[in-house]
């Protein structure tokens, strides 16, 4: 299983090295496209076929033994609607988050579009709609610790 993680490990090394070499030399761009497409869905191919490879070689790496299921406590039905209450606030407070970024981002892009000096209150508005995710956060994480 360990060559199936070297193997996608090169394929994506290749493409952060195919990334750099075209960034910092754009000049080879036009040599390189007689070849890209080629290696490129070469590259795609192997991937997946790792992806699969792991999926299905280390499926039995991944399953419980049977002592290890007996080691495990039961849980009950209270502890289960528990946790799913800690998720709540995160959940809901991510939802919150992406209604106020909407209308903010696009009402700070068109203030620094035409005052490009309100850039930085714009910037501190969007922080203070995106703390509301963060507020929620914070409370699933003192919440999961009561439970403990």
């Amino acid at each position: 299983m360990y060559w199936l993680v070297a193997l996608m490990s090169l394929a994506i090394l290749g493409l952060i090295i195919s990334g750099i070499a075209l960034e910092f030399r754009p000049a080879i761009a036009t040599r390189i496209r007689s070849w890209y497409r080629p290696v490129m869905s070469t590259q795609l191919v192997a991937f997946v076929g790792a992806q699969l490879g792991l999926l299905f070689m280390g499926v039995s790496d991944a399953m419980a033994q049977a002592e290890t299921i007996a080691a495990v406590p039961e849980m009950s039905v209270g502890m289960g609607l528990a946790i799913l209450g800690v998720g709540i606030p995160t959940g809901l407070s991510t939802i919150g988050a992406g209604i106020a970024v909407g209308p903010i981002g696009a009402a700070s892009l068109a203030a620094v579009m035409e005052r490009p000096e309100a850039l930085g209150r714009t910037l501190i508005f969007l922080g203070l709609a995106e703390g509301i995710a963060i507020y929620g956060l914070v409370m699933s994480i003192l919440l999961l610790n009561r439970l403990g």
